[in-house]
């Protein structure tokens, strides 16, 4: 299953234009709040140039990339939590993402109308802040009342859970979000068991003028306090690019001097934002294809990545680096110059590993 990011914003922050312009698929978009009412999804390729040149080493038949897919999810505005501009349905949207890209406006344009408005990229972020956290407040709330009653029972887990939802409301009702607190080692499965909002990983994505290549100091202050991560991207600069030709989107990038796509940027941020490296399969005449795992897991996870019957049949591992694999000019001059080792399940896979499983059906 390819990674679920929501995009997510005020309305008109920009939402659908960039949601357009990164996976090339027309979101309606319309100079008035809630256009989008059910959330655009659109699966993309993550591309990796390390892939090409593994792949041309090893003449494999294809490449087959791995995917991300852009929830594009319309617009929240304030009282959400209570239903307002049908609030609960977009908070459930949000609910089913792994990480969030948070659309802010930050650009001069005023043909677009803002609904508060003014421009206020403070404001902005923290009126979408403000409603996830009154929307995990309540849902807190209502699982501490059923943990409670577990608890009274004597069960360890339920104690240790119910301790942590205590003070996941006490930092919610003080403005604190979810990913706060420390999840206790007693109950490790609490933070799903509560599903919240704020415990997802954000990306700020500012929306500026074309030609700006920078993240407003504004919201690059609010990010670092926050443990987030920020970019830049003109949505609208991208949408334009995203209708001409390679080449020419190329060059006038460089005029621009942007040294990557919004695209790039926005899953290069996302995939930092969930701590991803990329490992690779690829052989002769077979379709080589990347994968994506949490950094600090294992072979073993990275076989279940491939398929579970891998997984629960593994045996061994033939590593290399996509660099020496390169280098040396495939997997036999790998081998000669003792570049491809064999693994067991505990290693840890690095960033552009190319592995092989071998596994018993």
């Amino acid at each position: 299953m390819p990674m679920k990011v929501g995009i997510v914003g005020m309305p008109n922050a920009g939402k659908s234009s960039l949601f357009s312009a990164l996976t090339g698929v027309a979101a309606e978009a319309a100079n008035y709040p809630f256009t989008t009412i059910e959330p655009n999804v659109a699966v993309v390729p993550v591309e990796d140039d390390r892939m090409r040149r593994v792949a041309d080493t090893v003449r494999a038949s294809k490449v087959v990339w791995d995917t991300i897919a852009f929830h594009d999810i319309a617009g929240l505005v304030a009282g959400a939590h209570r239903g307002e501009g049908l609030g609960n349905q977009f908070l459930a949207n949000i609910r089913e993402t792994d990480a969030l890209l948070h659309v802010v406006r930050a650009h001069t344009d005023a043909g677009i109308v803002h609904s508060e408005g003014s421009v206020d990229p403070l404001r902005d972020i923290e009126t979408i802040e403000t409603e996830l956290m009154y929307a995990d407040l309540e849902q807190a709330q209502r699982r501490l009342e059923r943990v409670v009653r577990q608890a009274r029972g004597g069960d360890r887990h339920a104690i240790a859970e119910q301790r942590w939802l205590e003070q996941v409301v006490a930092a919610l009702s003080a403005g604190r979000p979810v990913r706060t607190v420390p999840v206790p080692d007693e109950a490790p499965d609490a933070a799903t068991l509560l599903g919240s909002l704020t415990s997802k990983p954000v990306l700020l994505v500012a929306n500026v003028d074309e030609g700006d290549a920078e993240v407003p100091a504004a919201i690059a202050a609010y990010a670092a306090s926050q443990g987030a991560r920020a970019v830049a991207v003109s949505a609208r600069l991208e949408a334009e690019l995203g209708a001409l030709e390679a080449g020419e989107a190329a060059e006038m990038r460089a005029d621009l001097g942007l040294a990557e796509s919004g695209l790039q940027a926005v899953v290069r941020g996302a995939f930092e934002l969930l701590d991803l490296i990329a490992f690779f399969t690829a052989g002769e005449d077979k379709p080589a294809q990347t994968w994506h795992l949490r950094r600090g897991l294992s072979a073993w996870h990275a076989a279940g990545q491939i398929h579970s019957d891998i997984q629960r049949g593994f045996v061994r591992a033939e590593v290399v680096s996509w660099e020496a694999l390169v280098q040396f000019g495939g997997y036999a001059g790998a081998r000669e110059h003792a570049a491809l080792r064999l693994e067991g399940r505990d290693y840890v896979m690095a960033d552009g590993d190319v592995i092989t499983i071998k596994f018993t059906p």
